[in-house]
């Protein structure tokens, strides 16, 4: 018996391991592209474009220690000898290693020069806010090439864009929340003619795709002068994001103590108060878990975001703003990775003060008994 339990401990160890070590695998590398992301956004425009992100780590790299002429008596079209290694002119121009060294021939055959590098422990960790206030605030900044000459080049302003984005993510989340909570509570426990077919039809639009109610929503925003504005996008985002609401809070509310609701009814308590001072504090973790799946799915839309406000500069969201920067700025990663950095940390941060509801919100309603 104590042989069986001790086997049985042992293979639960290593069913344990095996789960959790798989877990914080796929967790590892989930996040290599943010931690990307978030270094490279730190990084000068010269490091970016020569060496990779993870080169701030501790790493050997060929490092200059001597530069010098090749000399007028070489035989550049034959074998060559420098520091000990011979090679053609092709051969050094692609580097000779040997005893710990490299000889690389840098320019033409006719007027290059000899550079000797040796290998040494090394981490490039220049890092600069530069990146973040060309992004932030607009103002122009200086790029140095690396023929030692400087541009001058205008930032993007993201300050409006991220205003923008704000003034259109919160409304969209906190009005379809509203509603879809009182909505909620009347087919949870109100009794009125049509209420399960009502509900059926309100959850069946999560199957309807919103590309295809595009085009009807904006004729009518165009005959009513909506289009181009926030309350537009706010109505529309409004209309899409109801069904799943209105599907996880049912699910919620309706799984809550009878009992509570029937005292309080009993006491004399009107639907609204119930309501109010009942079902709005139970159901937090439900209203967590839709608030962060809402303030996600705007704060990332950019096709809604085009079409009902356009792509004006002063009613720019972010997502809008950085597809104008990879298109005229393909080349510029150190300014768009701080941009898109700048777009995601709002969304980490929500999601981060809010996580412990998650589950709790998702798992709502799905065991009764």
């Amino acid at each position: 018996m104590a042989a069986r339990a001790a086997g049985s401990k042992r293979s639960q160890l290593v069913n344990d391991i095996l789960v959790n070590g798989t877990l914080a695998l796929i967790c590892f590398v989930w996040t290599i592209p943010t931690v990307g992301v978030l270094v490279s956004s730190f990084r000068t425009r010269q490091d970016i474009q020569t060496t990779g992100w993870w080169t701030i780590f501790p790493h050997r790299e060929w490092v200059l220690t001597e530069t010098y002429p090749p000399g007028d008596d070489l035989d550049r079209q034959g074998v060559m000898t420098f520091e000990g290694l011979s090679g053609t002119f092709e051969e050094f121009r692609a580097g000779v290693e040997g005893d710990g060294i490299r000889v690389q021939w840098i320019g033409n055959r006719r007027t290059g020069r000899i550079e000797v590098q040796e290998q040494e422990w090394t981490t490039r960790t220049n890092f600069t806010l530069e990146n973040y206030r060309a992004v932030l605030s607009g103002k122009t900044y200086e790029i140095r090439q690396t023929d030692g000459s400087v541009v001058t080049v205008q930032g993007d302003n993201f300050n409006n864009a991220f205003l923008n984005s704000l003034t259109v993510t919160v409304p969209a989340t906190v009005i379809p929340i509203l509603i879809a909570a009182f909505a909620a509570y009347g087919f949870a426990w109100m009794r009125f003619p049509g209420r399960r077919a009502l509900f059926i039809l309100v959850v069946a639009l999560l199957v309807v795709p919103l590309q295809i109610a595009l085009v009807p929503i904006l004729r009518d925003y165009v005959a009513l002068r909506l289009n181009g504005t926030f309350l537009g996008i706010w109505l529309a985002h409004t209309g899409f994001g109801l069904p799943l609401a209105l599907y996880l809070l049912y699910n919620y509310v309706s799984s809550l103590p009878r009992d509570i609701i029937e005292s309080a009814s009993i006491d004399g308590a009107s639907h609204f108060v119930i309501f109010t001072r009942l079902i709005l504090p139970l159901s937090v973790p439900a209203l967590a878990s839709f608030a962060i799946f809402q303030f996600l799915w705007v704060w990332n839309d950019y096709l809604v975001a085009l079409i009902f406000i356009g792509s004006k500069p002063d009613v720019q969201v972010l997502t809008m703003r950085l597809a104008d920067m990879v298109g005229s700025r393909g080349a510029d990663w150190h300014l768009l990775t701080a941009g898109a950095f700048v777009s995601m940390a709002l969304p980490l941060t929500v999601f981060l003060l809010l996580q412990r509801f998650f589950v709790r919100g998702l798992l709502a309603g799905s065991v009764k008994g």
